[in-house]
C-alpha cells in the first residue's frame, strides 16, 4: 500500500501552499525581514519557489528564518529539505513548525503535522509517521486525508487490520475517494482476504477507471487468483497509462516475473515500488 507519487506530490504543494494563508499574488522568494502581516505572503512565494528551485530556496529561506521569518520560514525550510529528499530532517522541521504554531487554528497545525507524517514515511520510519498523524488528528478530527495517510503507516507496519480500521471512517467520511479503497484492496490483499481486495479495487477502477494504482493493485489480485491473463492486461495497461512512472516500472517487473515463470511475455526489468 503507497500513496500515488504523483497525486501525493501535488497535495503535497498544494497543502503547504494553503496552511498559513490563502492564494495570495506569486513573485521572487524574499529574503528580507516582512512585515507581520506580510510573512504568510512571503511564505507562499518562498513554497512556490522552492518547488522549482529547492537548494536556492533552501538557502533564502534560513536567511529569512534569521531575519525574523519565525515558523513561516521554518516551513518553509521543510518544504525545501523535502524537495532535496532529505526527508528525516524535513519532518523535524514541519513538526517544530506545528509547535511553534500555537495561536494558529486547529488544522493549520494538522497540516503541518500531516506533513510531517508524510516526510517520516519517506524516511522509512513509519512509527513516527504515525505518532504525527495521531497528533494532528487529534487537533482536527478524523478527517480522510488523515486517515488515509495514518493507515499508511500501519501499512508500513504491517498492522493491516488498523489500516482497515482507518480506511472504513476514511471512505464513511467521503465515498467518493477512489484511493481510499484501492488502499483497502491492497490491505486486504496483505491479509490475504481477496474477495474482499478484488471488491475494493473493483469498485474503485470504478471510480477512477484509468488510475495506475488502481490497475496496478489488480494486476497483483488477479495474479493471485490465477487470471494470468488478465494480470498482465492490467500490468500493460499501467505501462501505457503513466510510463516511467513508479507503477510502470513496478507492472513490468511484474510481467518480467510472469515470464520468468513461463506465464508470460518479454518486459524490461525495473525496481518494484514497496
Amino acid at each position: 500500500m503507497r500513496r500515488c507519487p504523483a497525486n501525493s506530490a501535488v497535495r503535497f504543494l498544494a497543502a503547504a501552499l494553503l496552511l498559513l494563508s490563502a492564494a495570495l499574488p506569486a513573485g521572487k522568494a524574499a529574503a528580507q525581514p516582512a512585515a507581520s502581516d506580510d510573512l504568510a505572503a512571503v511564505h507562499d512565494r518562498c513554497v512556490s519557489y522552492v518547488a522549482s528551485h529547492p537548494q536556492e530556496g533552501l538557502e533564502r529561506a534560513k536567511l529569512w528564518k534569521e531575519q525574523g521569518g519565525g515558523f513561516y520560514a521554518d516551513h518553509c525550510i521543510a518544504m525545501a529539505l523535502f524537495q532535496l529528499h532529505d526527508y528525516a530532517e524535513a519532518a523535524e522541521r514541519f513538526e517544530s513548525a506545528a509547535t511553534a504554531m500555537l495561536g494558529m487554528p486547529a488544522l493549520q497545525r494538522a497540516k503541518a503535522l500531516d506533513q510531517a507524517g508524510q516526510a517520516w514515511l519517506d524516511a522509512h520510519q513509519p512509527e513516527r509517521a504515525k505518532a504525527a498523524f495521531d497528533a494532528a488528528i487529534q487537533l482536527a478530527g478524523k478527517e480522510a486525508d488523515l486517515l488515509i495517510d495514518r493507515a499508511e503507516a500501519w501499512a508500513e507496519m504491517q498492522q493491516y487490520w488498523n489500516a482497515v480500521d482507518d480506511l472504513n471512517d476514511a471512505i464513511e467520511l467521503a465515498p467518493d475517494r477512489a484511493d481510499a479503497y484501492f488502499y483497502r484492496g491492497a490491505a486486504y490483499r496483505n491479509l490475504n482476504v481477496l474477495d474482499l481486495a478484488l471488491e475494493d479495487i473493483e469498485h474503485g477502477l470504478s471510480l477512477a477507471p484509468h488510475s495506475p494504482i488502481g490497475l496496478l493493485e489488480r494486476g497483483n489480485l488477479r495474479r493471485l487468483k490465477g487470471d494470468i491473463a488478465g494480470a498482465r492486461q492490467d500490468w500493460l495497461e499501467v505501462s501505457k497509462l503513466a510510463p516511467n512512472s513508479a507503477e510502470d516500472k513496478a507492472a513490468r517487473l511484474d510481467i518480467a516475473n510472469l515470464k520468468g515463470k513461463g506465464e508470460g511475455a518479454t518486459a524490461p526489468a525495473a525496481q518494484k515500488t514497496p
